[in-house]
């Protein structure tokens, strides 16, 4: 039971035995005492006021007083305008620091018995994968696991979208200028060198408009009639109809593509436990078309095209099928969600998909809602805002964004840097000191990424990222490392110590207390940052417990402690939040060294 349960407990035994009126305790307004004001926990007593009949000061203080009196949870209270500020005793202290160091389980959740599928990443096999992806995996992989934390069953997915205009554009390019280039004859990675081709298909087409444009013809013809953008959409039919070649070649790029993916995703530490590929899912939605227009639901025009009029609901009409019978991105996606749910008895559906994509989510769940999918619902869209350098957007087709490869590279180099600075590494194998490295300059990433609410936009620095001061991963990550050096200490001078060492009227401190109240919030804030679908809650929790923790071992002695008792005492104190810090940095998907 949490502090706030037991407290409202106690409260409605106390309104029991003074006022003969029976009160759920789950009604009783209890939360943490404002920081003016001394106490731990303050129970709203307004709300009581119809059964005592009396004034707020007068039922706070009868409240109080039979806590007070029966209760050997609270040592005492104060009453300030109608709220009873209590403060609890040694005894509950030291229950609750047994209950949490003694539990291997402490901050995981019980059951839901639900069913999640998280789909994240989605990348497009033109281009490899950039900082906006970072952000989209590094928020669907810490959602997904946030969401086990709270004990739901999650599946991880993603979508490939290996087929369209845009993959034609790198093949194009590549037939064009590249004279047989692979990655192994180029030493590229080959998801660098498709990404080379495409932009290199922005170079060609953007002279081919230019020398139309000079001879006279006016820019939107231009566009349509370059020689490129012809071939890209010839290309396309031919992929469509199974042309040998162009789909031998647009086989071959995509492996290419498939395996720097690959690369990237182990460096980051993210898996999936299906994966979808849009050439195989992109015709799912046929037949719900095909059930719409024989539902009425939507509309067929007279050249073809099938369309669901969406005006009565405040939005406009959406195409679902061209006139030519091909599909669009969001027929793809109502057959996929459709057989998704089907599949795996979905609960819930969360796509973790960029803010820009706000209106397309509306529309799917409208439709599936019209289509009569009640499922739909219980569909989530995790929209969140773009990722920014100091020095503006980025964008592909014209080479200018930031490489996630490029990026992992320099925060490396970054962590590099700064650990060397600190002197502190002298006696490490250079091999412990390149794992270091990683660990710090992914962790640096991760977290600042992930300690922004997802719904925000946000700024990325690599260097403000690596600090190790602030609330930064590196921060947490020396905190932790500072801890079991501690621990290491104790255990080189035969300090052994272990929760059946924990004595039951222990005087902990104010600060003690304060790192038990933190550490109790842990399974709170795994729900709370559930609910919300956003790991910053996790993030800034481990930061603040890092923080408390900083705070106190310059206030505290640990190690110089002559009372044994209270010595093994806080090694099991610092321990615990170490294990607490570890459990929680593993939902963002960040590791912490023991040594830094």
């Amino acid at each position: 039971m949490t502090p706030e349960s037991i407290i409202a407990a106690k409260a409605a035994e106390a309104i029991k035995a003074l006022y003969g009126a029976d009160v759920e305790a789950s009604t009783l307004q209890v939360q943490a005492t404002r920081k003016e004001f001394e106490g731990d926990f303050t129970l709203v007593v307004f709300p009581l006021l119809r059964i005592s009949h009396s004034t707020p000061d007068n039922t706070g203080k009868a409240i109080g007083d039979w806590l007070k009196e029966n209760a050997p949870e609270v040592s005492d209270f104060n009453v300030v305008k109608g709220f009873l500020n209590i403060l609890l005793s040694k005894v509950f202290w030291n229950e609750l620091f047994s209950d949490i160091a003694g539990n291997p389980e402490f901050g995981t959740l019980p059951s839901t018995g639900k069913n999640i599928m998280v789909e994240f990443s989605s990348p497009n096999t033109n281009k490899p994968l950039h900082l906006g992806h970072i952000r989209n995996n590094l928020l669907g992989a810490s959602v997904s696991d946030l969401l086990k934390a709270s004990g739901n069953n999650v599946i991880k997915t993603t979508l490939v979208n290996d087929r369209g205009v845009h993959i034609c554009k790198s093949m194009y390019a590549w037939e064009q200028s590249f004279g047989g280039a692979t990655p192994e004859s180029t030493g590229k990675k080959g998801d660098h060198l498709v990404g080379d081709c495409y932009v290199e298909f922005n170079n060609i087409y953007t002279r081919e408009v230019k020398e139309l444009m000079a001879g006279g013809m006016d820019e939107d013809t231009a566009k349509k009639e370059a020689p490129s953008i012809k071939a890209v959409h010839e290309m396309l039919v031919k992929w469509e109809q199974g042309d040998p070649e162009v789909r031998a070649l647009w086989e071959k790029m995509n492996s290419w593509v498939f395996a720097g993916f690959d690369q990237t995703y182990a460096t980051l530490g993210i898996s999936f436990d299906k994966v979808y590929y849009e050439h195989d899912t992109y015709i799912l939605g046929k037949s719900l078309v095909q059930k719409g227009l024989d539902m009425g639901v939507l509309v067929q025009d007279p050249d073809g095209s099938v369309w669901c009029d969406l005006t009565a609901d405040g939005l406009d009409r959406k195409l679902l099928l061209r006139s030519d019978g091909t599909s669009v991105y969001i027929t793809q996606d109502l057959g996929t969600a459709e057989r998704r749910f089907s599949e795996h008895r979905l609960d819930s559906h969360v796509y973790v998909v960029g803010n820009e994509q706000n209106y397309h989510f509306q529309v799917l769940k409208l439709i599936l809602k019209k289509l009569g999918f009640d499922w739909a619902d219980q569909i989530y869209h995790l929209s969140y805002g773009m990722v920014e350098l100091p020095e503006g957007k980025m964008k592909s087709r014209e080479g200018t964004v930031v490489d996630a490869d490029d990026l992992i590279e320099k925060m490396y180099e970054e962590a590099k840097a700064t650990s060397m600075e600190s002197g502190k590494l002298a006696d490490m194998s250079e091999e412990e000191k390149d794992r270091l490295y990683h660990m710090i300059g992914l962790g640096a990433l991760k977290y600042f990424i992930i300690k922004v609410d997802p719904k925000n936009p946000m700024l990325f620095d690599p260097k403000e990222s690596i600090d190790f001061n602030g609330n930064t991963g590196p921060f947490i990550q020396y905190t932790h490392a500072r801890i079991r050096s501690i621990l290491r200490k104790a255990d080189e001078r035969g300090i052994s110590h272990s929760v059946s060492d924990l004595q039951p009227d222990l005087d902990l401190s104010a600060k003690e207390v304060r790192l038990l109240k933190l550490l109790n919030s842990y399974p709170q804030k795994i729900a709370e940052g559930a609910a919300a679908f956003s790991p910053a809650v996790i993030a800034n929790f481990a930061y603040e417990l890092a923080k408390e923790f900083n705070q106190y071992y310059h206030e505290t002695p640990i190690l110089k402690e002559e009372n044994e008792s209270l010595l093994k005492a806080r090694l099991v104190l610092i321990e615990t939040l170490a294990s607490v810090l570890v459990k929680a940095m593993a939902i963002l998907g960040i590791q912490l060294p023991d040594r830094m």
